[in-house]
């Protein structure tokens, strides 16, 4: 397949560029596009022989429900039974932004969107180029990351292209994205507010927006999730390398002792803190992600260290853990999934 490539300035895209990817969308073809959290892989949610492409490019197991992105709270009323009146003093803090919710779907929402659920994930970007396209497709896109299923989630042009080229009809090119992480996931279809997936807008600020809100063990993914999937990244393995890696958990002196055994053995990489990186050993290959005090900085830079195409003369990845505060619980809980091997020390 060829694949066109629009080039498109994140702040302000131009009409032409905007026009010409919802054409592709509309005539039922694959569009790759930047939110601010990763990269998505779009098609039309309404058009179910556009839907089945996203599954077959990505290589991805028909029972992982879909993300619907919407361009305005009209058109995810239309895409659930629910009434998001209820709802609206959290839609008001949440949206447009990096938060997906989960609610009962309505029947313009085909099955294979959502696995067969009778919920769907929806989500209200904030990116630019994001509204743009789901604005002037008219309709809303569904859109997992646009990686091949299993790897890192996709931040940069050069991440689409390697996986998506030659996949679908167009890769909207428009720099790095900002979180570099997926978005969070709440579940608001049943009875209890539920965390399903950390992500940008940490589990602190949703207790304060949701009193009572669950947050089941599965999200620190200490434990493989077992059940029925409500969200993606429940059930599969997730974000991983094309290497080994070996996440350490454990104090800080621990954990350099450790590093430094395992990299006695083996040529390594090693992802760390600006506070820890001094004291791994000269002969291993340090990537700074940033400060401990700064998480966010740390979580946009995770997917990108981990599709570096470098590593690939190195035998494995080692990983030090990062506090479980804020944003820090969302890396924790993509770097566990991720995970070849946990050593506990």
């Amino acid at each position: 397949m060829q694949t066109e490539m629009i080039r498109l300035d994140p702040e302000n895209p131009g009409v032409d560029g905007i026009e010409k990817a919802a054409g592709l969308i509309k005539a039922g073809e694959l569009v790759v596009f930047p939110t601010e959290t990763v990269y998505g892989l779009g098609a039309s949610a309404l058009d179910p022989g556009a839907v089945e492409k996203i599954y077959r490019a990505k290589g991805r197991p028909q029972d992982n429900p879909l993300i619907v992105h919407v361009s305005s709270l009209e058109m995810a009323g239309e895409c659930t039974v629910q009434d998001l009146g209820r709802y609206s003093s959290i839609l008001d803090v949440l949206w447009p932004g990096p938060v997906t919710l989960i609610f009962k779907k309505s029947e313009a929402i085909p099955a294979c969107v959502t696995a067969g659920l009778d919920s769907v994930g929806l989500r209200f970007p904030s990116h630019p180029v994001a509204l743009r396209l789901i604005e002037a497709a008219g309709v809303p896109i569904a859109a997992p990351s646009a990686n091949i299923s299993g790897r890192p989630s996709p931040t940069s042009e050069e991440h689409v292209i390697e996986d998506m080229n030659g996949r679908v009809g167009g890769i909207i090119l428009a720099g790095d994205t900002i979180f570099g992480l997926e978005s969070t996931i709440v579940d608001l279809s049943r009875e209890k507010p539920t965390l399903l997936r950390p992500g940008p807008v940490d589990a602190e600020r949703l207790g304060e927006l949701l009193p009572g809100l669950e947050i089941p063990g599965f999200v620190r993914a200490r434990d493989e999730y077992r059940g029925e999937a409500l969200s993606p990244g429940l059930k599969y393995r997730h974000y991983s390398p094309e290497i080994p890696l070996i996440l350490i958990e454990g104090s800080p002196g621990n954990v350099v002792s450790r590093a430094g055994i395992l990299a006695r053995r083996d040529k390594s990489v090693v992802l760390c803190s600006q506070e820890l990186a001094d004291y791994y050993p000269v002969h291993v290959k340090k990537v700074v992600l940033g400060s401990r005090n700064d998480l966010y900085a740390v979580a946009s830079g995770l997917f990108k260290a981990l599709r570096d195409r470098d590593n690939l003369n190195y035998t494995q990845i080692i990983s030090e853990p990062f506090p479980e505060t804020g944003i820090g619980l969302a890396i924790m809980n993509r770097l566990r999934k991720a995970a070849w091997r946990i050593d506990r020390v």
